[in-house]
């Protein structure tokens, strides 16, 4: 009776450690929905651009939100601006130099302030951000919601399994990246606008 006990205890405990066994979901989206907007607002020119090569991975334990990692990949070169002067400039040498600098990255180290409700959870994540070959750590307001079983509906039901969305908006300094630092604030704003809506998949097996 003892054994069968202690049986059903370990296959409990596997069963509950399965299900709260974090996820990896990958965020390269093959409908390119995934998006990050950029803008610039200076007092003679507004610059609104965006890029949609999007890619990463994030491990997500909907029972621990606190223990998100990850890393979110954007392609230089997806870079866009309706302006295609602007936009060849901004591909330059003086700009982003995507020839030489292919990706932006931003990389979790912790998660701070953490709280959540049903499936949303809000913290303030700090991680490594890297652009034109150049790192800073920066602590970004983050906004995860856990789609269990939503994928399917996302795919047009070619695939089952759970979405992670992930919603952030942060500022950086144009200066701070090497990113034309010359460029007349007038028109050339020293701010840079950031805003990252993207979804990654954990397909089911």
């Amino acid at each position: 009776m003892r054994n069968k006990l202690c049986s059903l205890v370990v296959f409990a405990s596997l069963g509950c450690a399965a299900i709260a066994a974090p996820q990896t979901f990958d965020f390269k989206d093959a409908k390119g929905v995934n998006n990050a907007v950029f803008k610039l607002d200076a007092p003679l020119e507004a610059i609104n651009g965006s890029a949609n090569g999007i890619s990463g991975t994030v491990s997500f334990d909907s029972a621990n939100p606190a223990a998100t990692k990850g890393k979110i990949i954007i392609t230089t070169s997806s870079l866009h601006v309706p302006n295609p002067v602007m936009k060849e400039h901004m591909h330059g040498d003086k700009w982003m130099d995507v020839a030489k600098y292919s990706e932006i990255t931003f990389e979790t180290k912790e998660l701070k302030n953490v709280k959540t409700s049903g499936d949303v959870t809000t913290a303030d994540v700090v991680g490594s951000f890297k652009l034109k070959d150049i790192t800073k750590e920066m602590t970004v307001p983050v906004k995860f919601t856990y789609l269990k079983d939503k994928l399917g509906a996302r795919s047009n039901g070619q695939m089952q399994g759970d979405l992670l969305v992930v919603r952030a908006n942060f500022l950086i300094n144009r200066a701070d990246f090497d990113i034309n630092p010359s460029a007349p604030q007038d028109k050339v704003a020293e701010e840079i606008d950031l805003t990252l809506s993207i979804a990654g998949a954990a397909p089911k097996s």
